[in-house]
C-alpha cells in the first residue's frame, strides 16, 4: 500500500502574522501584518521545504520567476526606493521569501527590518487597499487562486 504524499500547510506563525494575497503556480503570496513596511512573503507550497535547495530545479526556476514578478508588482505599487529580498528562516523553518519595500525614511533605514521597531498594525482599510492593488498588479483579476496564470508569468 502506498501512502499519499504529505500535504502542504502554512506554518502557524506565518498564518498568524500575515494575510493571504493569493496563490501563484508554486507559492502562496502573503502580506506581513506590519504596516511599518510594505512586506510580502512568498511560501512555496512544497511539504518539508526548508531551503531553496530543497526544491527541484523546475521549482527553483519557478520560485525565481515568482520572486521577480511579485517584487516588480510591489515596487510598482509602492514606488519604493529599494527592495530587500531574503530567505532567512531562523525563526520559521518553512521555506519562505521576504520581499520588503524600503524607503530612506522608514523606521529601520538603512538597517534590516527585523527587530528594529515594534510591528505597527495597519489602519482600517490600509492593508485591504494594499492587497487589492497587489492582486491587480500580480494578475489575480479578482480571483484568489492564480491557477489561471501561466507557469512562466508574463511581465506586467
Amino acid at each position: 500500500m502506498t501512502g499519499s504524499p504529505p500535504s502542504w500547510s502554512l506554518h502557524p506563525q506565518l498564518e498568524q502574522d500575515t494575510e493571504a494575497v493569493g496563490d501563484l503556480p508554486l507559492s502562496r503570496l502573503l502580506v506581513n501584518n506590519d504596516a511599518n513596511y510594505p512586506w510580502l512573503i512568498l511560501v512555496p507550497r512544497r511539504p518539508g521545504a526548508r531551503e531553496i535547495i530543497d526544491l527541484d530545479e523546475k521549482d527553483q526556476s519557478q520560485l525565481m520567476i515568482e520572486i521577480a514578478h511579485t517584487s516588480r508588482a510591489l515596487k510598482d505599487v509602492t514606488a519604493c526606493h529599494k527592495l530587500n529580498v531574503a530567505a532567512i528562516g531562523n525563526v520559521v523553518p518553512q521555506l519562505h521569501i521576504h520581499i520588503v519595500a524600503r524607503e530612506r525614511n522608514d523606521p529601520a533605514w538603512p538597517k534590516p527590518v527585523w527587530g528594529t521597531v515594534p510591528a505597527r498594525a495597519y489602519d482600517v482599510g490600509e492593508r485591504e487597499c494594499l492587497i487589492a492593488a497587489l492582486r491587480r498588479k500580480v494578475g489575480f483579476h479578482g480571483r484568489w487562486n492564480a491557477s489561471l496564470l501561466p507557469v512562466k508569468l508574463a511581465k506586467l
